[in-house]
């Protein structure tokens, strides 16, 4: 961790970055924003954790806990609300045993997500797993594609 951070923190003293773009980099090296990370920036830099953990919080694509490995993303907008995504994503939740107030499964292999609107009503609800949308879903076939996924975590399909 230490070799990456550095690299991360002679990066932003060459380009002038800023909290944000630490983040970024941080997030982009292992995948979410590690406390660790956070206090060694805030050390080094003389900039108060609060400040990285203020800009990390307000902005939504900051992740502060591990993603699964695979993310499946339900649209939530209002074709799709209608249709019943709030369902397919309490059906998700189910299957793969994740609390209410969690997003991602204790062995890191999915992590589950909203979305306000995907742009795809004419197939209205709508998943995505990553990044492969699936259109006109029910339980059933959601069910059918998270088994799709073997153990090493590749998609096979339906």
């Amino acid at each position: 961790m230490e070799k990456e951070l550095n690299r991360i923190l002679s990066k932003h003293q060459e380009t002038g970055g800023n909290i944000i773009s630490i983040l970024q980099d941080i997030q982009e090296t292992f995948g979410y924003i590690p406390e660790d990370a956070v206090n060694w920036f805030s050390e080094r830099l003389n900039i108060p954790a609060a400040k990285f953990y203020g800009v990390a919080t307000f902005y939504s694509h900051f992740r502060l806990k591990p993603r699964g490995k695979n993310t499946i993303t339900i649209c939530c907008g209002a074709a799709c609300h209608i249709k019943g995504s709030k369902e397919l994503l309490e059906h998700v939740r189910e299957i793969l045993s994740i609390k209410e107030d969690e997003d991602t499964t204790e062995d890191l292999k999915f992590t589950i997500q909203e979305a306000t609107c995907i742009g795809a009503c004419n197939i209205a609800p709508v998943v995505l797993i990553n990044n492969s949308v699936y259109g006109n879903m029910e339980k059933d076939k959601l069910s059918k594609l998270i088994k799709g996924f073997v153990d090493e975590d590749e998609f096979i399909g339906y």
